[in-house]
């Protein structure tokens, strides 16, 4: 059982600090996808309405150990303080003056949010003690810790694992949710339990098929890794996205899908072009078709058609990653079609997080028609595989 903030006792006055996700998408200095703070918003209200001083700490983007403009949480704290109404002090820096003096100065019910965690090499530091080191830093600004940045649990930093063993812990009420949502999904599915993988990278999709080919009853491939599959059929795929290392893998996972009686559904055509471009002239042409010098950009409309009639009487569905160039609308077909699908399903239908996610708000879609979107791309592959998430195993109970 994962520890809770009722376990945490009175907080009114206590300095909490929350591990959160506002690692969101930045146009410049504006918000494309509010997403993830949206989803940090219950706890923190939580925390603000019992009397605490809340230290939000989150990371944004890949700076590499040392402050980088493009990369300031900066721009997060007014959506912050417009979703929690109230206002949101900021700390220029992780664990300095400015750090330490914005936390000092935070009255009850007050909430302050820090720069980015990972402009401290000690963050991602592969050396524990150089991760502690930080974590002490940190937990020497708080009097307890909420772990709810579900998008970074399966990572070793000093935010999410260190730092939960230096202060009494708990998991913040969207970590409880996307666990329990997507343990519903891997532990004991209602069936037909259907999987729809896209995406562009095979590689990142290898660990979730190989588990779920004993659980789910029809896997779905398509997005840029389905080249791969259709490559190991003996098709052409042109010059779209293809894992040549990878053919063989693939072909095995195919003979033991026939094996363990799982239907596993390619696409069966594609929508090609000569470039990639959002106005590129495109085509259709059938899955065994690609001609040489044109790539996949889409998953084709009788595949679309297919894909939803196979999730049509799902009981449960899974589904991450895209099925073509969404970000084009032109190429973004095919994902609209499979997150309409999910969207009139009756059953249980998760968003697997990352672009997924992204793609279902960025195509307009009420996000309470999926019965759980995930915040974490990464973090809820990971459950799917069945691995071990070091920052979900320190908030166990038995654990400090």
């Amino acid at each position: 059982m994962l520890k809770t903030i009722d376990a945490l006792g009175d907080l009114r006055g206590k300095r909490v600090i929350v591990r959160a996700d506002l690692n969101v998408p930045l146009d410049g200095t504006t918000i494309t996808d509010d997403g993830r703070i949206r989803a940090a918003v219950p706890t923190l209200k939580r925390l603000l309405d019992a009397g605490a001083k809340v230290v939000v700490i989150s990371h944004l983007g890949r700076p590499k150990g040392a402050p980088e403009e493009k990369y300031s949480l900066k721009p997060v704290v007014s959506r912050l303080g417009e979703l929690l109404g109230t206002e949101v002090a900021f700390a220029t820096d992780t664990v300095g003056d400015s750090a330490r003096e914005t936390v000092r100065s935070l009255d009850e019910g007050g909430i302050a949010l820090l720069e980015n965690l990972r402009f401290n090499p000690g963050e991602t530091a592969k050396d524990e003690g150089e991760r502690r080191v930080f974590a002490q830093a940190l937990a020497d600004m708080g009097d307890a810790y909420v772990s709810d940045g579900f998008g970074v649990v399966h990572r070793k930093q000093a935010s999410v694992y260190e730092l939960a063993q230096l202060l009494p812990s708990a998991a913040g009420e969207l970590v409880l949710k996307e666990v329990e949502s997507l343990r519903k999904v891997t532990d004991d599915p209602a069936r037909p339990f259907v999987v729809v993988l896209g995406g562009a990278k095979v590689a990142d999709k290898l660990a979730v098929i190989d588990n779920l080919l004993g659980k789910a009853d029809r896997i779905l491939i398509g997005g840029g890794m389905a080249y791969t599959f259709l490559k190991a059929k003996g098709y052409e795929v042109g010059q779209s996205l293809l894992d040549e290392e990878k053919v063989d893998t693939v072909r095995e996972y195919m003979e033991r899908a026939e094996k363990e009686g799982v239907e596993l559904i390619l696409p069966v055509d594609n929508v090609v072009a000569g470039e990639f471009s959002a106005d590129a002239e495109s085509t259709v042409v059938g899955a065994d078709g690609i001609p040489a010098d044109q790539e996949g950009m889409d998953i084709g409309p009788k595949t679309a058609e297919l894909f939803a009639s196979k999730i049509k009487d799902a009981a449960t569905v899974f589904w991450n990653g895209p099925m073509g160039v969404f970000e084009f609308e032109k190429f973004a077909g095919g994902t609209k079609a499979v997150a309409q699908a999910l969207a009139d399903a009756e059953g249980y239908t998760v968003v697997g997080g990352g672009d997924s996610a992204s793609a279902v708000r960025n195509l307009g879609f009420d996000e309470s028609l999926f019965s759980h979107i995930s915040t974490g791309g990464g973090a809820s592959l990971e459950l799917i595989e069945g691995k071990e998430l070091p920052g979900i195993a320190i908030l166990e109970e038995g654990t400090k």
